[in-house]
């Protein structure tokens, strides 16, 4: 009980204090959230010409349709339910996305659940469309919903400080209920959100303050992005030209636009004489074998933050030791 009181307040205080590390004044942003219902944005898509958000937990039921060019709300899609921990988005095919409420701080959630509903200018009550998620090893942190482009295939990105595992489902979905989720390999630590890239072939990961491009379906690492300082970055989308859309929680947080670097985009090239076109994964029970990876760049953040970590650790086992 006390290791996972422990690992819960960890979770709880690392964004904060990454975000105060990295409070300075970052680029101008693409646009911001002009709604004021919009208080924690946690998971972005790129819906043609729109932007579609969700709060983190202890919102309603509802998505939030975005206009980027003018950052105000054009539309709410409200569903059926009462969502306990929603934490990301994922497209669902044409006019439609996948809330994530998958979300599990203290680890007690036996299922997750995602729902699928749809999104355009205007507001609207749906029933929406449930399925519910089972996570191999029991109840997992996790805030991180990916879909294959081309087969449709859900993925989960669980969120662990030392490490997390990208969690695939089978690629059809009404193969089971509740729908139980295989795991394909290791990932970065404290995702935070993640997107497949339009070729199919790539994917990004996010955490408060760096993204990673990895490899489909080998999670080879074949880049890292450095991200606009925020207050706690959350969302991160891939637009039709693979740039990157990355939102921030807070009030009329703002939502920036991030090129990738020339030579990630040369190494996310296909090879000559190679069809750009990407399959989907193996069977998720034997996954391709992925090659070793580089040891992704150190960043100063964790050294900053020891002191913050030490200190909750210990007030949190000395109040557990404490005679009652």
């Amino acid at each position: 009980m006390v290791l996972r009181e422990v690992a819960a307040a960890l979770l709880v205080a690392l964004p904060f204090g990454i975000g105060a590390s990295a409070a300075t004044e970052g680029d101008r942003p693409l646009f911001r959230f002009a709604d004021p219902e919009i208080t924690e944005s946690s998971g972005l898509v790129v819906a043609d010409d729109l932007v579609v958000t969700v709060n983190d937990s202890g919102d309603e039921a509802r998505v939030f349709v975005v206009d980027p060019a003018t950052g105000e709300t054009v539309g709410v899609t409200r569903w059926v339910g009462e969502p306990v921990d929603v934490e990301a988005l994922a497209p669902a095919g044409p006019g439609e996305v996948w809330v994530a409420d998958i979300g599990d701080n203290a680890g007690e959630r036996a299922t997750t659940r995602v729902t699928r509903v749809p999104v355009a200018r205007g507001d609207r009550a749906v029933e929406g469309e449930a399925l519910d998620l089972v996570l191999p090893g029991g109840p997992t942190d996790a805030e991180a919903l990916l879909v294959h482009p081309r087969s449709g295939r859900l993925l989960v990105a669980t969120k662990g400080i030392l490490g997390g595992e990208l969690l695939a489902a089978a690629t059809d979905l009404g193969s089971e209920d509740p729908l139980r989720l295989r795991s394909l390999g290791a990932v970065m630590p404290l995702v935070t959100d993640g997107a497949f890239f339009p070729d199919g072939r790539h994917l990004v990961l996010r955490d408060y303050g760096r993204a990673m491009v990895l490899a489909w379906p080998s999670l080879r690492i074949v880049g890292e992005v450095s991200l606009p300082p925020s207050e706690q970055g959350e969302g991160i989308a891939v637009t039709e030209d693979d740039r990157l859309l990355v939102s921030s929680e807070g009030v009329r947080a703002p939502v920036h636009e991030v090129a990738l670097p020339p030579d990630l985009v040369r190494a996310m090239a296909p090879a000559p004489g190679r069809s750009s076109d990407a399959s989907d994964s193996p069977s998720p029970s034997a996954p391709e074998q992925a090659p070793p990876q580089p040891a992704p760049r150190r960043d100063p953040w964790p050294w900053l933050l020891g002191g913050l970590v030490g200190g909750v650790m210990l007030v949190v086992l000395l109040r557990s030791l404490r005679p009652r």
